[in-house]
Parts: C-alpha cells; structure tokens; sequence
C-alpha cells in the first residue's frame, strides 16, 4: 500500500458568519463534504478546526474572537500544514484560508483549486464505503 497524501483542506470558516454558531458549522460542513471526496480517493484529508477547535476549547477559549482563540487559531493550522503533503483551497473569500495557501507555498507544498486537481493515491478510489 503506498502512503497516502494528506491534504489540509481550507475554506472559509468565520467569514461571512459573524460569528453565528450554525453559519460557522455549515462552513466545516462544507469543508468535511470535500474531505469526505478525497478520504474516498485514497487520500488522508484534514482540517484545521477539527485539531485547533478542541485544543483552543482546552485551553480556556470561550469562540471566535477571543483573545486565546486570535493567537492560536491560524498558528495551530500552521503547524498542522507543516505535517501536510498539500492544501486544496476551496470556497469563497477567507482571509484564513489565503494565510494557508501562502504558508503552503512558503513551504514549498502544493496548491490544488479544485478537487480534481489532487491526485488520488494510486488512482484507487474507495466506491464501496459509504458516509456515516
């Protein structure tokens, strides 16, 4: 078996929100939708709030816009990404999202734009496993 890419997906995640609980839930929704593709391509996707979120919750965060939350949000996703094959940048304006793309590029990692940009691992896609 060869090892698989492990691609952080990054989209908006507070723009456009203002911060509302179920607009910010709809973004990693989005964003899942997406890692749910490439995990189906043979690929290991990942997102940074699913690491940051309950790290910022452990260290005494209370949301978006506090003052833990401001200084670890971006710099916990960077250190994830710096774990990371590549980034594939989705969805509409987000300065989140942009500081990804120019810390992958800093990097000297890959930018895909659109799913089919990615490269499957082996070309194997997974057509038998279906979402939980």
């Amino acid at each position: 078996m060869s090892q698989s890419l492990m691609i952080l997906v990054a989209g908006p995640y507070r723009s456009g929100t203002g911060d509302n609980p179920a607009k910010l839930a709809a973004n990693v929704a989005a964003m899942e939708s997406v890692a749910w593709a490439l995990y189906q391509q043979g690929l290991m996707p990942v997102l940074g709030e699913w690491l940051a979120l309950p790290m910022l919750r452990l260290a005494g965060s209370h949301g978006p816009g506090d003052v833990l939350w401001d200084a670890h949000f971006h710099p916990h996703a960077e250190r994830l990404l710096a774990h990371c094959d590549g980034v594939l940048r989705i969805g509409g304006p987000s300065r989140g999202a942009d500081r990804m793309v120019a810390v992958a590029q800093q990097l000297g990692k890959p930018v895909f734009q659109t799913l089919e940009a990615v490269p499957a691992a082996g070309g194997y896609i997974q057509d038998a496993v279906e979402p939980l």
